[in-house]
């Protein structure tokens, strides 16, 4: 990880595991959701079609990371729209405020295996020596 904020696919058998980091928790976040796209799609070329927003409720960090996510495949599961770019704010709460810029999916690529849930096992989420980081394994 050697830029400040970023992301990544990391092996693993059989699902998709996908590791994000920047120097701010909402930056994380933004980055893990652009992973979640970006590890089933090409996304390059497609332009946003319109703006939604999102509130997760108060949780632990790891909570929200993965209500995060799972609304990304709800989202896409029931209305066929994916997040080209996320803003995450914190709601002075305890949960997140999100917009995304959305586009249908007959607008990207497929180029993978479309993520069903996010897995609790070896969920990592949190501070670092550079900043925030979380590592997720998606079930396909």
């Amino acid at each position: 990880m050697t830029q400040a904020r970023g992301h990544r696919w990391v092996p693993h058998t059989a699902d998709v595991r996908i590791e994000a980091w920047a120097p701010d928790r909402s930056g994380c976040l933004a980055e893990a959701v652009c992973a979640l796209v970006e590890s089933f799609t090409d996304p390059a070329g497609a332009r946003p079609r319109a703006e939604r927003e999102f509130h997760a409720p108060p949780g632990t960090d790891e909570d929200l990371l993965v209500s995060l996510l799972d609304e990304v495949i709800f989202r896409l599961e029931t209305t066929d729209e994916l997040p080209l770019r996320t803003e995450v704010a914190d709601d002075g709460a305890g949960g997140l405020l999100v917009r995304w810029h959305t586009t249908g999916t007959a607008e990207v690529e497929l180029t993978g295996a479309v993520p069903k849930a996010v897995a609790l096992h070896e969920l990592r989420f949190g501070r670092d020596d550079r900043g925030w980081s979380c590592a997720v394994t998606l079930d396909v």
